[in-house]
């Protein structure tokens, strides 16, 4: 039998399974706390041996994404608000960033300190059509270029000029990558280029700049920051399901949204803008998680009418113990429903900006009537078994929350953490990845 190790080294929790590669089934998982205190690949290593994986330097082939140490932190800086600087703000969601800071227009010293304040990782530089406006590009990168920036940029404007703009930032001492036009036309959203850049820049500078091992070998198993494997998992999953999609991923910061949606002759419709139509979406909601973000959660809950006063009276006390104490499992059922309800409670608001479109200061809206596959994942979804399917049953029942509910649409919950691993997968055995999402489905 010849398997695969993929591996989702988080914050939190370090996840590894394993792939049959001939099957295309999970044959081994195991979950255990990450080890950023010391080096994430003690925690790594045990994780895969509990799995049935193997030892280090076997022969079995590991596949590692990872969002430790904070994840990949992304800035934009683009031409003006409503179309570069928007289209970049998408690409860098799709690569699986947490975007920071978006600017727009001409760089100065108040926006340089705010850029500088926001401490990304990396930043993604846009500007003009191709053939367009070069001016305030030309200028972005000279600002950055004479202010000894020495963050990793990513240029992804007017390809007239590209070339030469990574020439300038090079010979100034900034790590640059030149990718493609994110928006080549006005209407015409091309993430790929990009996406993949943004996705090499975080290889090759963020993942060892975290500090998280001492050595390098952990940033050469490293593939992916995790959600950009996700993405591409979901993407993955829409292409078996043959139709729209929404998974709603609940972590203990964040909850992360994504969809997929079949172009159609919605191609005029709200998710068709000059910033081009964003046929594979990605959100995230900092704001929204049952253990860091707990309190927030209920706040969010209570503006959107979802609880009763008796009801926030009991979830606030819950989520204030949650976000003190990050790393408590619940054990008795009552403790397990509270986190059940806090997930849902995350999925349903998170669920909501995603469609209505307030994200970032955009609104563009999404049209999920037709999505025919509604995943839950996350680790307390995983954990509540059978019952994290009321995660997804509370955002199908949302009637009242401002956005066309799906007509028809199955729920699912991603017991196994197959959508990481099938989009880590995805490149090398893509038959093995379209089998495990599959096969998750199914279960």
């Amino acid at each position: 039998m010849r398997v695969a190790v993929c591996a989702d080294v988080g914050s939190t929790f370090t996840k590894v399974v394993v792939v049959d590669l001939d099957a295309g089934v999970l044959v081994g998982a195991a979950s255990v706390p990450t080890t950023s205190g010391t080096d994430v690949l003690h925690g790594l290593d045990a994780a895969v041996v509990a799995a049935g994986g193997g030892r280090p330097g076997g022969d079995v082939p590991w596949y590692v994404c990872s969002s430790a140490g904070g994840g990949l932190r992304l800035a934009v800086v683009g031409h003006e608000e409503l179309v570069t600087a928007r289209a970049g703000r998408r690409v860098g969601l799709s690569a699986g960033a947490d975007v920071v800071h978006v600017a727009a227009g001409r760089l100065g010293a108040a926006q340089l300190s705010a850029l500088r304040a926001a401490r990304p990782d990396v930043v993604l530089l846009t500007g003009g059509t191709d053939g367009g406006d070069a001016e305030v590009v030309t200028h972005n990168a000279t600002r950055l270029a004479r202010a000894r920036w020495r963050v990793p940029v990513v240029v992804a404007g007017n390809a007239a000029v590209g070339g030469a703009l990574g020439q300038l930032l090079a010979g100034a001492g900034v790590p640059v990558t030149v990718a493609g036009n994110v928006l080549p036309r006005i209407g015409v959203l091309a993430p790929d280029s990009a996406r993949a850049a943004i996705r090499e820049v975080f290889l090759r500078h963020v993942i060892g700049g975290k500090r998280l091992s001492r050595g390098s070998r952990f940033a050469r198993l490293v593939r992916a920051a995790t959600p950009d494997a996700v993405l591409t998992g979901v993407e993955v999953l829409a292409g078996v399901v043959g139709g729209d999609l929404l998974v709603v991923d609940v972590g203990g910061a964040t909850t992360d949204v994504y969809s997929v949606l079949v172009p159609d002759e919605r191609a005029g419709g709200p998710g068709r803008q000059v910033a081009g139509a964003w046929w594979r979406a990605r959100t995230v909601e900092g704001d929204l998680g049952v253990r860091w973000s707990a309190p927030q959660v209920v706040r969010a809950a209570v503006r959107e009418r979802l609880v009763d006063a008796d009801e926030q009276v009991v979830l606030a006390a819950a989520a204030q113990a949650r976000a003190a104490e990050v790393g408590f499992v619940p054990v008795e059922p009552a403790q397990r429903a509270v986190d059940r309800r806090l997930a849902q409670l995350a999925a349903v608001v998170a669920v909501r900006r995603h469609a209505r479109g307030a994200a970032g200061g955009e609104r563009w809206g999404r049209d999920l009537r037709d999505v025919r596959v509604v995943v839950a994942s996350g680790g307390v979804v995983r954990h509540a078994g059978g019952d994290g399917v009321q995660v997804v049953a509370g955002v199908l029942a949302d009637h009242a929350g401002g956005w066309a509910v799906p007509r028809a649409a199955r729920p699912v919950v991603d017991v196994e953490y197959v959508l990481a691993a099938a989009g880590l997968l995805a490149v090398d055995h893509p038959q093995v990845a379209r089998e495990l999402v599959g096969w998750g489905l199914r279960r």
